[in-house]
């Protein structure tokens, strides 16, 4: 065997090391400091951007038995991510989420992916809590100004006509004539398309309108799931148990161990916004529950 074929497959090799599960294959060009993990699902480029690290707390955690709890938590304590994700298709590009804007470290990472915020065509939201949305703006100026915003139905009107949240208003008038309401379909229903290789799902209960959205290109697909739980060392094990945070708690553990069965099932990767870096994995069941295998 030559050096020159010996070398190709060893270069092939290095490509496809990333195949997880036989099918997806993904590849790190960023570090974990840089806060950037890329995950293709076809002809999708996928982005995770951590905008932040905290300590956790399993405070936030409704009814949560405490002694096991502490068999799930380390001696040590946990952290907790604020995520976004960023997805490049071969017509445009996409941000699922954008973080609280708080500070600038969602928009440096796109810059440093390579692309200028104006480059932005549609940022989808999965619900309207601060740390998924703030991130559009900066006090009163449009920081995506050529981006469309899509969100569901349910979540427009609960937090502009129920629970009214005069900050959400102010960003919708912001992007005034770009905000595009849509109906996510149920899970086990014929999912569609609200624009090629991308289907919102009904994921109610962290909120009322509460959204997932099915990444698919090829073969490949990702779950981008939002809040569908907080705290994964404890919410993939018992997914039951739900978060402060949670508008209606029960519908959002119906909504949880729904959305962890369907991927675990078909095999689907899931990204979360709370999911430590790379913010990715398989989901497996195990005993009652489920656990989730990184793709890092």
């Amino acid at each position: 065997m030559t050096k020159k074929i010996i070398f190709g497959l060893l270069f092939s090799a290095i490509i496809f090391a990333g195949c997880s599960k036989d099918k997806q294959v993904y590849k790190e060009t960023f570090s974990k400091e840089d806060g950037i993990f890329l995950y293709n699902v076809g002809e999708f480029e996928v982005y995770m951007l951590v905008e932040g690290m905290r300590a956790g707390s399993t405070s936030i955690l409704v009814g949560a038995d405490e002694k096991l709890l502490s068999s799930l938590i380390p001696d040590e304590g946990f952290h907790q991510s604020t995520n976004a994700f960023l997805v490049k298709s071969p017509n445009q590009i996409i941000l699922i989420d954008a973080g609280t804007g708080v500070n600038d470290h969602i928009i440096e990472k796109i810059q440093k992916i390579g692309i200028e915020p104006k480059q932005i065509d549609s940022i989808l939201i999965t619900h309207l809590h601060r740390d998924h949305y703030g991130g559009t703006k900066k006090d009163t100026e449009v920081l995506f100004q050529n981006a469309k915003i899509y969100l569901s139905a349910n979540e427009h009107e609960f937090f502009t006509e129920i629970q009214v949240n005069d900050d959400v208003i102010e960003t919708f008038a912001l992007y005034d004539g770009k905000v595009e309401i849509f109906e996510p379909e149920n899970i086990d229903s014929a999912l569609s398309e609200i624009m090629p290789g991308i289907k919102p799902i009904a994921n109610y209960g962290h909120t009322p309108g509460h959204t997932a959205y099915l990444l698919e290109s090829g073969e490949d697909k990702l779950l981008v799931a939002g809040d569908f739980l907080h705290i994964e060392l404890v919410q993939f094990a018992l997914p039951e148990i739900s978060a402060t945070y949670d508008v209606d708690k029960e519908a959002a553990a119906v909504s949880r161990r729904t959305i962890l069965d369907y991927a675990a099932q078909n095999n689907i990767p899931i990204g979360g916004m709370h999911i430590v870096y790379p913010g990715i994995g398989f989901v497996e069941t195990e005993e009652s529950g489920f656990k989730l295998v990184s793709v890092e």
